[in-house]
């Protein structure tokens, strides 16, 4: 049984609120830079997309590749990581932890408004396409090169 699309909106609004306030008084401080051998700052996107889908069973492997080949691909040009997993959430309606097969999307970009700009869309899309509410999102600084 998925997890209603209320529970798993405030979960991940929670997570989103308690990353944010780890990031943002240092970044409200002093801009970011980093050391030569460790690369340029970038912003570093972990999307979370339930596979879950109420009433309708769950996104297979196959429409799972198509959004890839359609969606993530003309988006992320220069790559991304995915990985299986598992997410579990809290039902404010039941007070059961429910839990779903879930892919990570796991991808280090620069920090401007075209990197933000390609993340929306997959996120939109997929949540359009799969009648989901909300596809999850952590967004940390770091440093890195490819």
């Amino acid at each position: 049984m998925p997890l209603p699309r209320q529970g798993r909106l405030a979960w991940f609004f929670c997570l989103a609120a308690m990353l944010a306030g780890c990031a943002a008084p240092q970044q409200a401080v002093q801009a970011r830079s980093c050391p030569a051998e460790q690369g340029a700052p970038l912003l570093v996107f972990e999307l979370f997309f339930g596979r879950s889908i109420q009433g309708q069973g769950e996104v297979g492997e196959r429409a799972w590749n198509d959004f890839l080949d359609q969606v993530v691909t003309p988006n992320l040009p220069n790559g991304y990581t995915v990985f299986d997993a598992s997410g579990a959430w809290l039902s404010p309606s039941t007070g059961h932890t429910l839990r779903e097969r879930t892919k990570v999307l796991l991808v280090a970009l620069p920090d401007d408004a075209t990197a933000a700009t390609a993340v929306a869309r997959i996120r939109r899309a997929y949540a359009v396409q799969f009648d989901q509410t909300q596809v999850g999102m952590a967004v940390a600084p770091a440093c890195g090169s490819f």
